[in-house]
C-alpha cells in the first residue's frame, strides 16, 4: 500500500537516510594480510541528500515523489584536507549525466556527508557533455589539481550515430575543493585520452603526467598502456611525447587495457602506484585493481611489478550497472602510514579497503612477477609449497 500523506512519507525518508549515513562501518576480518575490506559501501546513490532528489514542497509535490533520481555514486578522487577525509565523487543521475560532488567524513570509513550543492564545473569554449572519474593531486606548486574525463559527442560520427563520443582530459585546480578554476584540456598527440593523473612533484622542473593514449573512445588501439609525459605548465598543459611506462600484456589482468588510478604515493623505497587493469572474458570485460612501484630517483622507471591483481570485485561487488568491475581513482595515505583505498564496484557504489603503506610496499617488492605462462606460474607455486613443507 502506497503512503499518500506527505509529512509521513518525508519523515520515513529522513529516518532511513539518517540511519544510512550514520551507520558505523566495520572491517571484514581476517582479510588477506594485504588489506582489509569494510562491510558497507562508504557512498551509494542513497547517501545523496534527499533535497537533491525530492521536491520538499507539498504544494508542488503533494505525493512526495522523487523528482530527480540518482542512479549511482562511485569512482572518486580522494584527499585529506583540513582534518577531513574528502571524496570528490562521481554521481550519476537517472538521466545518465555524471557530475562531481564533495563528500566528507571524520574518519574515512563511514559517516560520509555530501555538501549542500554538487560542483558547478566551469566550462571551456567546447563545453563538456559528460564528466567523470576525477583524480585529485596536491601538487608541490601549492594547488590541488583535478584531472577528469571530459566526454563530448564525436563530431566525425556518421549521420544518425548518436552514441559515438570522444574522451579528453579536463583540468581544474582549487585550494579548498569548493572554488574551481577551469584550465584548458590536456593537449597530446593521441586521438583521445583517459585516466590521466598528475604526479605530485616536479620532475626535472616540469609537471609529469600519467596518460593513457587511445585511438577511440573505448579501444586503446595502438595505445600501449600507462604512459608518462611532461608539460612546462598546467595553465596550458601540452605533452609532446608519451613514453610507455607500464604496458598492457597478453593473457594477464591488463591484456585489453590499463590505466593510472590513484595519485602515486611517495614511500622510502619508491613511488607506489595503484592502477586498474582490464581483461576480456566470455561474459565481457573484467576490471581489477593492481599495484606497481617506480623509482624515487627516476619515476619513469618501474622497479616492482607484483603479478596478479590487488583487488577484484567479490560477491555483491560484482553486480551493478557495469558488472564485474573494481575501479580506483582515489587513495589517502596518512602520515602514520595508514592507507585507505577507495574503490568502486560495478560502476554503482564506492567502497574502502584499509592497509598501510609499508604493507603495500612489501606486497609490491616481494610478490612474484607474472611469469606470463602457465608453466611458469606452476613453478612459482611449487617453489612456495616446497618452502612451506620444509617448515612443517
Amino acid at each position: 500500500m502506497m503512503m499518500n500523506n506527505f509529512d509521513e512519507r518525508l519523515a520515513m525518508l529522513e529516518n532511513e537516510h539518517r540511519a544510512l549515513t550514520e551507520k558505523p562501518n566495520e572491517p571484514v576480518l581476517p582479510g588477506n594480510g594485504i588489506f582489509v575490506r569494510y562491510k558497507n559501501p562508504v557512498v551509494t546513490a542513497a547517501h545523496t541528500p534527499l533535497f537533491w532528489r525530492y521536491d520538499l514542497d507539498p504544494a508542488t509535490n503533494p505525493y512526495c515523489m522523487e523528482r530527480m533520481g540518482i542512479n549511482a555514486a562511485f569512482n572518486s578522487g580522494a584527499i585529506l584536507l583540513n582534518g577531513k577525509y574528502c571524496l570528490l565523487v562521481r554521481v550519476e543521475g537517472s538521466d545518465r549525466k555524471s557530475f562531481f560532488a564533495l563528500a566528507e567524513s571524520p574518519n574515512g570509513i563511514d559517516n560520509f556527508r555530501f555538501g549542500e550543492y554538487p560542483v558547478e564545473l566551469p566550462q571551456t569554449d567546447n563545453p563538456d557533455v559528460n564528466v567523470y572519474d576525477m583524480r585529485l593531486t596536491r601538487h608541490e606548486d601549492g594547488w590541488i589539481y583535478g584531472i577528469f574525463c571530459s566526454e563530448r559527442k564525436d563530431p566525425a560520427a556518421p549521420k544518425g550515430d548518436t552514441s559515438s563520443a570522444t574522451a579528453s582530459a579536463g583540468i581544474v585546480r582549487t585550494k579548498d575543493l569548493r572554488t574551481w578554476i577551469r584550465l584548458p584540456d590536456l593537449a597530446t598527440k593521441s586521438p583521445q585520452q583517459r585516466n590521466v593523473v598528475l604526479h605530485p612533484e616536479f620532475v626535472g622542473g616540469k609537471y609529469m603526467l600519467y596518460t593513457r593514449p587511445q585511438d577511440g573512445f573505448i579501444e586503446t588501439g595502438a595505445g600501449g598502456g600507462i604512459c608518462v609525459g611532461f608539460a612546462d605548465s598546467m595553465e596550458k598543459a601540452v605533452v609532446s611525447e608519451e613514453i610507455l611506462l607500464d604496458e598492457k600484456v597478453y593473457h594477464t589482468i591488463k591484456e585489453v587495457k590499463n590505466g593510472a588510478g590513484a595519485v602515486p604515493i611517495k614511500t622510502k623505497k619508491g613511488w607506489l602506484h595503484i592502477a586498474h587493469g582490464v581483461r576480456n572474458t566470455a561474459a565481457g570485460l573484467r576490471y581489477v585493481v593492481y599495484a606497481f612501484m617506480t623509482s624515487l630517483s627516476d619515476p619513469r622507471k618501474v622497479i616492482a611489478r607484483p603479478g596478479g591483481y590487488l583487488i577484484a570485485p567479490e560477491g555483491e561487488e560484482r553486480v551493478g550497472d557495469v558488472s564485474n568491475v573494481a575501479f580506483i581513482n582515489g587513495a589517502i595515505a596518512e602520515e602514520n602510514g595508514r592507507l585507505l583505498m577507495y574503490y568502486a564496484s560495478s560502476d554503482t557504489r564506492l567502497h574502502v579497503a584499509e592497509s598501510t603503506v609499508d604493507r603495500l610496499v612489501d606486497y609490491c617488492l616481494n610478490t612474484p612477477v607474472d611469469p606470463l605462462t602457465s608453466q611458469g606460474s606452476v613453478r612459482q607455486r611449487v617453489e612456495l609449497i616446497r618452502k612451506n613443507l620444509k617448515r612443517s
